[in-house]
């Protein structure tokens, strides 16, 4: 009874945000952009909670369960990505006054450029975010509580579904901050519960073996090579942290360029947390139940066996906590994408009310494809599921070098932008589909079975090797566009970079404190 009435009220606390904020819209900015009026605070908990969905519980737990603290690189490497955005991209993203990134990279380079990402963008997000996210969250409803998943998923889709199309982005902040509370609280949690149980930390040493503990792994390490684990997830954390929609979107609803970059570094220093929230606790499920924990089962083990009636209902609501705020944001932003860089691209004319209108319709539509979607992912395996994440790694790489060439560079070209994101889309597409034929089909490649079992972190890293010399190659030989058109889109000798002392004070105290854990892990 106790766990059910904390549930109730988290749902009740959510719909009263999203009720609250669907009283406010007027206006595309009030409505895509949350009136541009969100502070810091909630700017850094927003994007922490978007981040952290059902697949950060189950996969983090279950690489730490599997292999250790290895996996952690993500997180930290994280940080260093939010210092990036907070620092470089920003200002120049609040200066151009866009809503969307198409929309950036349309002013900074040329319509087709545009389309491209919106379409990436969108199937991305249906097809592997949306999915992802579900997938994961059916694994702990149906291990941890015994719910029947499609109802369950089902209704979640809804209820998020609900408060995102009346509330709009700022009913996605506002439920994000309450939601990435409660997650930190309930993970923490788990982890202290979970820490005593296996003995601390010395326990932990006793029970595993030494290599868990160490963070930086061989350069023929399959699955974390040292390299890919610094220089590749830097690469694809640009993309996602710096570039994406989703993330991106929140800072431009802030009330300026030092509420935005507070807010990155702010969420740079909650990225720490789930090293110990997350992974740590799969550490401690392995030494607890060495024989039983097989890696995805790790957290579930966890919530099963050691929570008592309450903090049960604590658990719950921090787990559907995680999965609703990812979910919000995908809608939200797949709404905004439709709505500014399709509809509104289509009907230049259009009302300030008839593109709120479109924005939530165009919420509706993409709730009605997740939940078609849904039987589908009921029947994903986790080999499936993998790929499925692989997709925004394999799309990452040319994104952030057109990205990053298009800022730090004024000679970069359109046409060398469109002719990277194509080379660059073909060869992860390649390599997908080389992953797919050889691990799930069981194909016999020949020569090209060692291109597949090469990392794909380190595979990201020549494809944005490749993807930069083609930026700079293509546009030594075509016109750029003319230094007045993107003055606010480029870098300027110490433009992007000129921050208050109290922000250069953050970046450097988080910074270290990084680096420490690093160098502890190494």
């Amino acid at each position: 009874m106790l766990d059910t009435s904390i549930i109730v009220v988290y749902f009740l606390v959510v719909f009263a945000i999203g009720y609250y904020h669907s009283r406010k819209e007027r206006n595309t900015k009030d409505y895509f952009l949350a009136g541009g009026n969100v502070g810091w605070f909630a700017v850094g908990a927003s994007l922490f909670a978007t981040n952290i969905s059902s697949e950060h519980f189950i996969g983090l737990a279950g690489s730490g369960a599997s292999t250790g603290f290895a996996v952690g690189c993500y997180e930290l490497s994280a940080s260093f990505c939010l210092f990036i955005l907070g620092w470089l991209f920003v200002p120049h993203y609040l200066k151009s006054k866009v809503y969307t990134m198409p929309e950036f990279l349309e002013r900074r380079f040329g319509p087709e450029c545009r389309w491209y990402l919106t379409i990436i963008s969108l199937l991305a997000y249906v097809f592997t975010k949306i999915s992802v996210s579900l997938f994961a969250g059916g694994i702990l409803i149906r291990e941890v509580f015994g719910w029947d998943y499609m109802t369950t998923a089902i209704f979640l889709v809804i209820a998020t579904g609900i408060y995102t199309v009346f509330g709009g982005l700022a009913a996605v902040i506002y439920t994000d901050v309450f939601q990435a509370v409660l997650l930190l609280i309930g993970a923490a949690i788990l982890t202290i519960l979970g820490l005593d149980k296996a003995g601390g930390f010395e326990g932990l040493r006793a029970s595993l073996p030494p290599d868990f503990f160490h963070m930086i792994k061989p350069v023929n390490d399959p699955v974390y090579p040292w390299i890919g684990t610094t220089v590749g997830t830097l690469i694809l954390g640009i993309w996602y942290w710096c570039t994406d929609q989703v993330i991106v979107q929140k800072t431009l609803s802030a009330r300026g360029i030092s509420d935005a970059r507070k807010g990155t570094f702010f969420c740079a220093a909650l990225k720490i947390l789930p090293l110990f929230v997350l992974v740590l606790p799969g550490l401690c499920a392995k030494a607890i139940w060495p024989n039983e924990v097989t890696g995805d089962n790790a957290y579930p083990l966890l919530v099963t066996r050691l929570l008592p009636p309450g903090l049960m209902g604590l658990m719950v609501a921090a787990l559907l906590a995680a999965l609703m705020s990812s979910l919000s944001s995908v809608f939200n932003s797949c709404s905004t994408l439709i709505t500014m860089d399709i509809y509104k691209k289509i009907h230049p004319e259009a009302s300030e009310k008839k593109l709120v209108n479109i924005g939530r319709i165009a919420t509706c539509v993409v709730v009605a494809i997740s939940i078609a979607w849904i039987p589908l992912i009921r029947g994903l395996n986790n080999e499936v599921y993998q790929y499925l994440q692989s997709v925004q790694a394999y799309v990452g790489a040319p994104i952030t070098a057109v990205f990053l060439t298009g800022i730090l560079w004024r000679g970069a070209t359109s046409r060398a932008a469109f002719t990277t994101l194509i080379v660059g889309g073909l060869l992860g597409a390649g390599r997908f589909s080389l992953d797919i034929l050889h691990n799930a089909m069981k194909i016999d490649l020949g020569a090209w079975n060692a291109l597949v079992e090469f990392s794909f972190l380190n595979y990201s890293i020549i494809v944005f090797g490749i993807c930069v010399l083609l930026m700079i190659g293509v546009s030594k030989v075509t016109l750029p566009k003319s230094l007045s058109d993107i003055a606010d889109l480029t870098i300027t000798p110490g433009g992007a970079l000129i921050g208050t002392k109290s922000e250069t004070i953050f970046t450097v105290a988080i910074g270290l404190a990084v680096l420490g854990l690093w160098i502890h892990f190494a």
